[in-house]
Order: C-alpha cells, then structure tokens, then sequence
C-alpha cells in the first residue's frame, strides 16, 4: 500500500513534472494544434475502475504522455489562433504552484492574512497599472472567470434596487440590458438570479460598429419602468467576444445614471490592454459611470486560467446581497470589521490563493513586460490585417483595436449562403489539418473567420504561416 508522499519523493517527481512541463512548451509547435482524437478515445484508454493499491508516480507521468497528451488541444501553441488567448507563463505556472503547494483556503481573512491581504494589495497594483478610477482602490477581488464577475455584480445590482432582494427574493419583474454582442453568461446569470432569460432586453446596436445604442437604451428603459418594471442593470463591453466591438461606454453611463441603474462594464478581453498608455481610452467613462467593473488577466496577460478581477465603486450592495455568516465562520477579527473577508465577495464560500500567480507575474514582467506583450500582440494583429486587405481575394472587417482580425473570403459566383457554407467549410479543413485552429463568427448574418493573436509563443512568422495557409486552402479546389 503506498503511503503519503515523503518530500524527498516529492522532490524527485516534482524536478520531472517542472521538467515534463519545460519540455512541453518546447516542443509544442510541432504538435497538431487541435486535438486529432475522436469522441471517447481518452475515456476508452483509461481504465474503467480505479486501481485497488497505488501504484506510484511514474506511471502517472507515462500515461500524461501516452493518453492525455493526444487528447489535448494545445492552448499555449503558437499558431492557436482560436477563441481569445488563454496566456499562461513560467511564473504565472510557479506562482500557482506556490498556491498548490501551501494549500490555503483563503474564505476568511482569519483563515490566512497573506492570502488576503496580497489579493488586495494586487488588485491596487492593477488599478495603478491599468489606470483604473481611484475609487476601485481596496475594492478589488480576484473571481475565476467573467462570468462568476458578472453575476456578483447582477446579484449587487439587484441588492441595491431594494435593499431587501436577498433576504425577501425577487418580489416583482426585474430587468436586465444587453445588447445583441454581449457575452452569453448575462443571460445565464439572469437565470441564476431569478430574473430570467425572458427579462432580459436586447439593446439595438449600430450596425456597422456593433456598439450599443444609448438612444434605444434609453427607450427601453423608459418603457418598462412604466410598465412597473424594476431595471437592475445594464452590461456595457469593451472588446465583445464576436468582434470586439466597443459599447460607448459615456454615452450609456449616462442613460444609467438619469435612470438610476447599475452598470456594469464588461472588458474581460480588452481590459488589460489599458497597461498600454495608447490603450487607456479602452477606460473611458468608468470613473464617472461605472458601478462595476471586470478584465481577465488569464487572457491576454500572461497569467495562467483562472484569474478575473472585479472591481465595485461601492462593495456594500454585494456585501449586504452575499454575506452569510454561520457561527462555525465566526472568529474575532471579522467581529472586528477591520478586515475583508472575500467570502463575501464571491459565490462559493471556498477560494484559492490566486493572487500568488498574479503577483508572480507582474513581479517577473513588470509593466515594461507587460506592455510589450501586448504591443506585440496589437502589432501583429494589425500586420495581418494589412496583408488580407491588400488580397482582393479576401475583404477584413475594418475594427481591429486589439489581437482579434475578422475576415473572410470573397467566394466568386456564390450566393451568400454557399459563400458562408464554403467559409466554413475552409475553417474546418484548416483547423483538421492540426497548421492552426480558427473559430468564427457571424456578423449581419454573413460568416466571418476570427483570428486572435496574443499567445507569448506567437511571432511574426507564426501569423505568416496561418495566413500563407488560410490563402493556399482557400484557392484549393473543393469537390
């Protein structure tokens, strides 16, 4: 029977797991970028019951290789182009390491200061770092994704509009306002909460920028506050999933505050692009309008999944919507109110020490590293962008702020639908070729092919290649 793992066991295996890694990233830009294996081909090579008497480590790290390995979708891979980037690096890896290894559960301050108190401490370095409005200072925490962020801030929103919702519930119909490029979990914490889906209203958006109309917005909730609704709260996005479009975030704050509505801002990609001076424009109308906001650093910021940062201009809605406190949690310095308990800032009671991977990386980087991550990614994005334009066998959509390029080719003699069956048709050829991997979008009803630079691996002939790739399928005849 194997007993626990002595340190120097721990040793031995973790100098062969730091060096599995190491040589991982090494040789992952000769691995198919998309997993080649078919549906149940992982699950049919692990065993279908679980071994009676341990059976060490070494065949753990053998069956990484032999069975995981071909069953994964390489996201660190130069040449992965799909989504937005999921970025990760050597101290974001070592930092979440460090996390694994104290094993904290940092619910309480009591339960552990460090964890706490650093998580503060680097949401601050991140308002300094990203120019946020100052009133986000010491109101920051870490969620593991944009749609844990979304959903605290819905929940605050819909504390403050009675000030009793958490305790009494949802006693008549709420509203909540999105456009139609806003990220699909708001309509998932409208179920959540109890607002539901049904009450959830689209905003119009420009049809050529896809950016939210204020005007529109402005009618709707006019409308149903007449209808005896109660409007909670309008989700405005710098940087949409589909395109990247930008809401005009002043203009709709605005509308909010004339109607006395929370908004919230949604950057998850785009957000920490404001560590560039060039970029900070991306924060416009925050410090004046915003009730909350929230940026993802494990996009496109070197800091590995899972790791999102929201920030309130007031906590105490969330506070007084999330905050249960049983005796068993009970303990002197949350008594005391002189310190942040961040399980109530949160859904689950449980948290990780994920500000250790954070600091880990602006630590390593600095914001000199930082910014020219996301310059090269920026830069490369416009590169690309440049060469489509200038194929008269492709047309590019004209935005294009960030990492993400949109296209797609001009089919010859095709009607709309052949043509974005034919777009699509070359999306998956090329992603089963394992070169690169796309994903798509739909804008005005036609294909378009989304290409999103920003991996820490991807250089320039990275970008090049892909192109070079997507133009020789593209021309190639199909049966």
């Amino acid at each position: 029977m194997a007993g626990h793992m002595t340190p120097e066991e721990f040793r031995r295996y973790g100098r062969q797991v730091v060096d599995w890694i190491a040589d991982y990233h090494e040789r992952i830009a000769s691995m198919p970028v998309l997993s080649q294996v078919k549906p149940g081909d992982v699950q049919d090579a692990l065993p279908a019951r679980p071994p009676e008497e341990g059976e060490g480590f070494e065949g753990v790290l053998a069956d990484l290789e032999r069975i995981v390995l071909p069953g994964v979708t390489h996201w660190q891979h130069p040449s992965f182009f799909a989504y937005f980037p999921s970025n990760t690096s050597g101290p974001a890896i070592l930092g979440d390491l460090l996390s694994s290894g104290l094993g904290v559960q940092g619910m309480l301050w009591a339960t552990s200061p460090a964890c706490t108190e650093m998580e503060t401490r680097v949401a601050d370095w991140m308002v300094d770092l990203l120019g946020l409005p100052a009133a986000f200072r010491g109101n920051g925490v870490i969620q593991d994704s944009a749609s844990s962020a979304c959903l605290v801030a819905l929940l605050a929103a819909v504390q403050r509009t009675g000030g009793s919702a958490a305790r009494d519930g949802i006693d008549r119909r709420h509203t909540l306002y999105v456009s139609s490029q806003t990220h699909s979990s708001l309509e998932k914490a409208a179920r959540i909460t109890g607002i539901g889906s049904a009450n959830v209203r689209v905003v119009d958006v420009d049809p050529g920028t896809l950016a939210m109309d204020p005007a529109h917005l402005d009618a709707l909730l006019t409308e149903d506050a007449a209808a005896g609704a109660v409007p909670v709260m309008v989700c405005a996005t710098v940087g949409t999933t589909s395109t990247t479009a930008v809401d005009p975030v002043p203009a709709i704050g605005e509308v909010c505050r004339g109607h006395g509505v929370w908004l919230h801002v949604d950057a998850a990609y785009a957000g920490v692009a404001a560590v560039c001076p060039e970029f900070r424009w991306v924060n416009d109308g925050l410090a004046e309008h915003a009730d909350s906001y929230s940026t993802n650093p494990h996009k496109w910021l070197l800091t590995n999944f899972d790791c999102t940062l929201l920030w309130l201009a007031d906590r105490a809605p969330m506070i007084e919507a999330l905050s249960i406190l049983p005796e068993y949690l009970r303990n002197q310095a949350t008594t005391s109110g002189d310190v942040i308990d961040y399980r109530d800032w949160q859904i689950p009671l449980g948290r990780r020490f994920r500000a250790l991977k954070l600091w880990s990386v602006i630590r390593w980087y600095g914001a000199e590293g930082l910014r020219a991550h996301i310059r090269a990614g920026a830069r490369l994005a416009d590169a690309l962008a440049s060469w489509i334009a200038a194929d008269p066998a492709f047309e590019v959509r004209d935005h294009h702020p960030f990492g993400l390029v949109c296209f797609r080719p001009r089919w010859a003699g095709l009607a709309p639908d052949e043509a974005d069956a034919a777009t699509l048709a070359l999306m998956e050829r090329l992603n089963a070729s394992g070169d690169l991997y796309l994903t798509h979008t739909r804008v005005g009803g036609r294909v378009l092919l989304r290409l999103a630079v920003g991996g820490p691996a991807t250089e320039e002939r990275h970008v090049r290649a892909a192109w070079d790739r997507i133009r020789e399928e593209a021309a190639r005849p199909t049966a």
